[in-house]
């Protein structure tokens, strides 16, 4: 059995929330909306935690200035972030 290890959970619910805020995501909405449920957020937090590049996340969200279409490189999320930025 492999144990997979993970990060703070605090830490990459905020991290993923400010990615979705860079992209224009409201997962408030989105969770309003029926276009995310509940699991689904929880499931991304999930992935966000056991994602290796939080210090690229961290830059890249720093470097922000306005707007992105697309999260950061390698973003565990990219696909469902996407989704969910073409949708709102």
């Amino acid at each position: 059995m492999t144990v997979q290890h993970v990060g703070d959970a605090e830490l990459h619910f905020w991290l993923t929330r400010s990615v979705g805020k860079v992209m224009g995501i409201s997962f408030s909405e989105a969770m309003a909306q029926g276009r995310l449920s509940a699991q689904d957020y929880a499931s991304l937090v999930t992935a966000c935690r056991a994602c290796a590049l939080v210090e690229n996340c961290q830059s890249w969200l720093g470097s922000q200035k306005s707007h992105a279409k697309l999260p950061p490189p390698g973003c565990a999320n990219a696909k469902a972030l996407g989704t969910l930025a073409r949708g709102h």
